[in-house]
């Protein structure tokens, strides 16, 4: 173990590049954005593309080494596209601004990623590890390796277009990473809960335009069948109280989106006054 780690902090501090742009998004992310573009220091080129941040963000990643561009909201997954289509190299490591490499992940990238590079593989999967109430949580899945599809070429995979929750789809094998890395958001229940609020208008708002229907007579069955499957199928139950907060969290989101919904077809002018709202608390990018 101890020769292990030797390796790792070896490989991690080494001087050796990638061919590899390491993409982030940024809105209001000065307290963040200089951990997050520190962690891959094997990156040739590092991208933030911002979209009008109203604090030091942009300074902050420009004296991190970042190239740093302004592009305009157009939902999450539309200004990933536009991203990739910025950045130098072919080859993508795509993080939030509130993620970051550990220096075990950074040793596994400088010692796998070449031979993959080189090949024919599509996109690598990394396991994410997060915190719930400011800390770990030991059972729960979507905190413990969620394994999120990061690092691709972008001749080979495209993000979907949704306005929240894209994907990325790949043309070809894909592989994982073993290392973990972090994701350090939502520090107290009060940050989850605006955040889940924030997405919960984004993907009601999609369901509107889809001409979706909310099915409200559903939503105890709803309630239910997310409880269930978050605090057995995804171990929350193992986490204790915590766990069980957050599937209770998890279950009440599932059924919020659909009110919300329903209220969109009921007052369809309350989906402008909520993005008023969410825009003057600096929650929505206003484009």
């Amino acid at each position: 173990m101890t020769a292990f780690l030797t390796d790792a902090a070896a490989l991690a501090s080494g001087p050796t590049t990638l061919p590899v742009s390491l993409v982030v998004l940024t809105y209001n992310e000065a307290h963040t954005i200089g951990r997050c573009l520190d962690s891959v220091p094997f990156a040739a080129e590092k991208l933030v593309v911002d979209c009008g941040s109203t604090d030091a963000t942009v300074a902050i990643a420009a004296a991190h080494g970042a190239r740093v561009v302004h592009q305009p909201w157009l939902g999450f997954g539309a200004q990933r596209n536009a991203a990739a289509a910025l950045a130098r190299h072919d080859w993508l490591l795509v993080l939030d601004a509130d993620e970051f490499l550990s220096p075990e992940l950074v040793a596994e990238c400088r010692e796998r990623l070449p031979a993959w590079l080189a090949g024919p593989v599509a996109a690598v999967g990394l396991r994410r590890h997060g915190l719930f109430m400011a800390a770990p949580m030991h059972h729960y899945r979507p905190l413990r390796g969620e394994r999120k599809l990061r690092l691709y070429h972008r001749d080979r995979a495209r993000w979907t277009e949704a306005r929240v929750h894209e994907s990325l789809r790949t043309r070809g094998p894909t592989t994982m990473l073993d290392a973990p890395l972090h994701h350090r958001t939502t520090p107290s229940l009060l940050h989850k809960q605006m955040k889940s609020v924030f997405y919960a208008e984004l993907k009601a708002t999609d369901r509107h335009a889809a001409g979706k229907r909310p099915w409200i007579a559903f939503s105890p069955l709803i309630f239910v069948a997310t409880f269930l499957k978050e605090y057995l199928l995804r171990l929350a139950v193992l986490d204790g109280a915590r766990g069980y907060i957050s599937a209770h969290l998890s279950a009440h989101a599932a059924v919020y989106r659909r009110f919300r919904l329903y209220e969109m077809q009921r007052n369809p002018a309350s989906i402008a006054q909520a993005r008023d709202w969410l825009i003057a608390h600096d929650l929505e990018r206003d484009a």
